[in-house]
């Protein structure tokens, strides 16, 4: 295929994508009186200046997650940023590829490039997740706590107003506890809750498989080893958040009117809907985060349907797509083909189970160096 071929067939995908999630969108959450027309216009009237600030600070974000992996991985062995940061964009180039099943495949190349054992890069991983679960906590109890629903006249607005400040300090006492529960854990508890949990292991239940999950946090916790590592790994998820929120401020920007209105308190009550959305499936959705980003643009502040389709299709491009423009040619690179890849996805995410049934990922006897 000639490469005007090839062009003109991306850029055909890309209209198609588009319009799919646009008119999926619309239809499900009940868009009344939606504009193909008037969605074409604030995708077309976007400053171009305030979308390529976003995508060079999504790709500042994917650098400080590979700073604060790095922090975890030179615990165990090789660590160097200019071997995570391009195996870090290629994986989630996959995820954007395959979706959930192109999830095992940062893992593997990291493994690769660092020349260390699959097991002990799923523990980090798992850390990692602890790590993002923690800040979207932390990104929804401030969220909800610094919202103000008198400046909208939204009935959404101020229903959420009225519950923000009890969620809120709920969402708060809770991060504060589960903090508290993994240090405890860090410093003296890994030993006997691994103990204790023997019994549960053997189970063939319920209580086998919290046993191993459990039991994997506690592996990923264990790659961390001094308050300083911690404190370090902290920054770096506060700084890479903290990075994600001017991402989506920079979007909003981006299309003027009422979007370019919201401040970065009310883009941090979008980021907050979207993490949701993106841990679940929406049924004739599909895209759990654009759907409930569509949602607070208009439900919440009022944004005009197709203005907040558009923004949150903007949004889908550049924090989840974006990587792709770098990350797809790095795993060319790395010689993975579309075809290899879902078979490669499909073995390490066998392997992975694998470990996890066994409790520790750093000590569950897979210790072969990848090849």
């Amino acid at each position: 295929m000639s490469s005007k071929a090839k062009k003109w067939l991306l850029t055909g995908a890309a209209v198609a994508l588009v319009g799919y999630l646009a008119y999926r969108s619309s239809g499900s959450l009940g868009l009344s009186g939606f504009s193909g027309a008037k969605l074409w216009l604030a995708i077309k009237g976007t400053n171009l200046s305030w979308l390529v600030a976003a995508i060079l600070v999504i790709y500042g974000c994917y650098a400080v997650r590979s700073l604060r992996w790095e922090v975890f991985q030179k615990n165990l062995g090789h660590a160097k940023f200019w071997e995570i940061y391009p195996a870090t964009l290629a994986g989630f180039s996959a995820v954007f590829l395959l979706g959930r099943a192109g999830e095992p495949i940062r893992p593997v190349l990291l493994a690769k490039r660092a020349k260390l054992p699959l097991a002990d890069i799923f523990g980090i991983w798992v850390l990692e997740r602890l790590f993002d679960i923690a800040s979207m906590a932390v990104i929804a109890a401030v969220a909800l706590l610094i919202f103000n629903g008198t400046q909208h006249s939204s009935d959404a607005a101020v229903t959420i107003a009225k519950a923000a400040r009890t969620a809120g300090s709920a969402l708060a006492i809770g991060v504060a506890c589960a903090t508290a529960f993994l240090i405890y854990l860090r410093v003296h508890g890994t030993a006997l809750l691994e103990a204790r949990l023997q019994g549960w292991l053997a189970s063939a239940g319920w209580r086998g498989k919290v046993a191993k999950i459990i039991l994997g946090f506690i592996a990923g916790i264990q790659t961390v080893k001094s308050a300083g590592d911690l404190v370090l790994a902290v920054l770096y998820s506060a700084v890479h958040w903290g990075m994600v929120l001017v991402v989506y401020y920079f979007v909003a920007q981006s299309f003027g009117g009422r979007l370019a209105e919201l401040s970065l308190g009310d883009n941090m009550l979008v980021l907050a809907f979207t993490l949701v959305g993106s841990a679940v499936q929406l049924p004739a959705v599909g895209g759990g985060s654009q759907a409930l980003a569509i949602f607070a643009y208009t439900k919440v502040f009022g944004v005009e349907s197709e203005a907040a389709v558009a923004g949150a299709i903007v949004l889908w491009l550049v924090t989840f797509a974006g990587c792709a423009i770098a990350g797809i040619p790095l795993l060319i690179r790395e010689g993975v083909t579309l075809g290899n890849l879902r078979e490669l996805a499909e073995h390490e995410k066998e392997e992975l189970d694998d470990i996890a049934a066994h409790g520790s990922a750093v000590t569950s006897g897979k210790g072969e160096k990848p090849e």
